[in-house]
């Protein structure tokens, strides 16, 4: 590599993560050529011009690396590693909860079945091991590798009991409390986003403080992220999100319909009851649950924890004391962009 750092443009690390994860999913044998076919097609890399996705995680988790050295191309394997793990969980997600469409088009299940989607999942998650195993080629020590493999190994843990945690809920009639849904994800969620930000901090330096800032500035950008998403999948705008706002019509119970259970008044607690027990709600039941979520104060509330996990996010990213002016911009813009409310 040269040692000039190349710009810290968003769309040049999308692009170079994705180059990263070509050579992973590339044709191999042509007897099982099908399983990487599989693979960009659920990560949208099958040439088809499909939507992608967002790549968040692997960027922060560039942006930090950056942050600290200047030059973000040494980690690109540790964000490759961060994003076919997370992708290996939403195969295996639309499956669990029979969503057959991924970012508008259909899920990798509805395409090629069951047993072939788990199988690529499973792919996934493999191939983001793998992934890991060019740092040593970058001179990165065993000693360090291996920390940044028990890190993910330790968030995919996480995420499992998240997605126990969210899948047991979802089997119950009661809601589950609002500090249990913090918990939820904190696993699912920011854990994720956390582990992302923090491979990039430890791949950087050897100050654990630093890297403990990090660590801390990711969870609670993820917390402010999945309440951010909460209130979109609510009274999103479908001209700037692009989705339709479906949480209500799907019966997700999501923050402010949890907040709403917990703080409802006995005769909107029957509604909302009544909503959730409905099969097909109408478009003009989903209107009544909205106004509930208004009367009870849901909605600020939701809005003023995304603000509060976002401030808390940026005070540790600054008492890290490391960041390079021209990164924090960027992470600063990603953070605007993401999390709107």
């Amino acid at each position: 590599m040269t040692t000039t750092a190349p710009p810290l443009e968003i769309a040049s690390l999308i692009a170079e993560t994705e180059a990263e994860i070509r050579r992973l999913v590339a044709d191999g044998d042509p007897a099982t050529a099908g399983v990487y076919e599989m693979c960009r097609y659920h990560l949208g890399l099958d040439g088809s011009g499909a939507p992608s996705g967002k790549r968040m995680r692997p960027v922060l988790g560039l942006l930090a690396y950056a942050s600290i050295t200047g030059d973000y191309r040494p980690a690109l394997p540790g964000a490759a590693a961060v994003e076919l793990g997370h992708n290996f969980s939403l195969v295996h997600d639309d499956i669990e909860d029979g969503d057959r469409e991924r970012r508008h088009r259909p899920s990798l299940w509805t395409v090629y079945g069951v047993p072939q989607a788990i199988n690529t999942g499973d792919m996934l998650f493999t191939l983001s091991r793998i992934a890991l195993h060019r740092l040593t080629e970058l001179g990165f020590s065993d000693a360090k590798v291996l920390r940044l493999m028990r890190l993910y190994d330790e968030t995919c843990r996480l995420l499992c009991e998240g997605q126990y945690i969210d899948i047991a809920a979802s089997e119950q009639e009661a809601p589950i409390s609002v500090e249990r849904y913090f918990d939820m994800i904190g696993r699912k969620t920011a854990a994720l986003i956390s582990a992302s930000i923090e491979a990039g901090a430890l791949l950087a330096t050897d100050d654990e403080a630093v890297i403990a800032r990090y660590r801390r500035f990711g969870w609670a950008l993820g917390i402010a992220f999945q309440l951010n998403d909460d209130l979109l999948g609510i009274w999103g705008s479908e001209e700037i999100t692009g989705k339709e706002p479906t949480d209500l019509a799907r019966h997700k119970k999501t923050l402010p319909v949890l907040y709403a259970f917990e703080h409802a008044g006995p005769e909107d607690r029957a509604r909302l009851e009544a909503h959730y027990r409905d099969p097909a709600p109408s478009p003009a039941a989903v209107a009544e649950v909205v106004a509930i979520l208004e009367r009870t104060g849901a909605r600020e509330y939701t809005r003023s924890e995304a603000r509060r996990y976002r401030d808390e996010a940026l005070a540790e990213l600054a008492a890290a004391g490391v960041v390079r002016d021209d990164v924090r911009a960027k992470i600063e813009e990603i953070i605007v962009s993401v999390i709107s409310a």
